[in-house]
């Protein structure tokens, strides 16, 4: 028989799914009449000029159904760790919020400067891990994947390699979200990853967070999908890195985003190869365009093409990482 609180958070699904899509019927029009219409770079794939004006910030439609279904969660159960989580997750989307804004005001695509993203986003992670480790949610000990070895390290080596990798992590969510639906796309079978993860390793709790996330990705696709009606802007992308980190090492097995985030990972390196490339040969290039789904847009892909294709990789890999987490299971 199913435990009866695995149920209600499998369940929990539907209602944030439906919160997501009523709410889009209600933010969409509201993103419009503030005039956040996303300023599409000129360096970008030319056809992508027609998309200019599309509301961005759309990516507070999923943030807003999956506050409700995790508060809710935690209300019934008496359990705030997923709260934990989901309060990180929300400080990227904070700070996605306010780059989106300042692009939005500036009429222009560029909000807040690389200094300022990245101070903000190192100390949310350093708190985060801090609160973490006080939790006793975390330890200063690796995890390897396919394997029960657990490599211990100094808890200030651990802490710095932690910053780095969250920091990393989220921003290549952040350039993985180019093309309509991608980031949400590719983010679905990563929460299904954590969410059936959680309640295997008997953490039913970290569960709720992804469970209600998932629906409420489900419903903003409803929005997102090609072609679409309103962008994540940096809003939803800085979130949905906060959340894909913030669980992973909320179940203290942060390798593991290797292969959950190998989709996040191909494209920030496409990006780090072409510009290395680039200034090494002083203008030749690997691929036409980075991040790589551009290079892919003109090879003459279209962007249905490049949801499909990528989100079955990120499917096929999360597939790899659930094999990966036996030995632990």
């Amino acid at each position: 028989m199913i435990d009866r609180q695995i149920l209600t958070i499998m369940l929990s699904i539907i209602p944030a799914y439906l919160i997501a899509l009523i709410a889009g019927w209600f933010i969409i029009p509201w993103l419009r009449a503030m005039k956040a219409g996303q300023t599409i770079r000129e360096i970008g794939p030319t056809w992508h000029a027609s998309k200019s004006g599309t509301p961005a910030m759309g990516g507070l439609i999923f943030i807003l159904a999956s506050a409700i279904g995790t508060l809710v969660l935690c209300l019934i159960y008496k359990s705030w760790t997923a709260m934990l989580v989901f309060a990180f997750a929300l400080v990227f989307g904070a700070i996605g919020f306010l780059d989106d804004f300042f692009k939005v005001k500036k009429k222009q695509n560029l909000g807040l400067n690389a200094l300022q993203k990245i101070l903000l986003q190192l100390a949310a992670s350093a708190l985060y891990l801090y609160l973490l480790y006080r939790a006793g949610h975390l330890t200063s000990s690796l995890w390897i994947p396919f394997t029960s070895i657990r490599w211990n390290i100094p808890i200030w080596v651990y802490i710095a390699f932690a910053v780095f990798v969250i920091v990393g992590t989220v921003n290549a969510v952040n350039l993985t979200d180019g093309v309509d639906g991608l980031a949400t796309g590719v983010t679905l079978p990563v929460m299904v990853f954590f969410l059936v993860t959680a309640i295997a390793r008997g953490k039913a709790e970290l569960a709720f967070f992804p469970a209600v996330l998932l629906g409420g990705l489900f419903g903003f696709l409803c929005y997102n999908f090609h072609p679409a009606k309103t962008f994540m802007g940096d809003t939803g992308s800085l979130f949905l890195g906060g959340a894909v980190c913030g669980l992973a090492f909320a179940l203290d097995m942060p390798l593991i985003l290797i292969l959950v985030g190998f989709v996040y990972i191909v494209e920030t390196v496409s990006v780090i190869m072409q510009v290395t490339y680039f200034k090494a040969t002083h203008g030749k290039r690997i691929f036409k365009m980075t991040p790589i789904h551009h290079h892919f847009e003109l090879c003459g892909w279209s962007e249905v093409k490049i949801f499909v294709v990528f989100t079955a990789v990120s499917l096929a890999m999360c597939v790899l990482a659930w094999l990966a987490t036996a030995p632990i299971r």
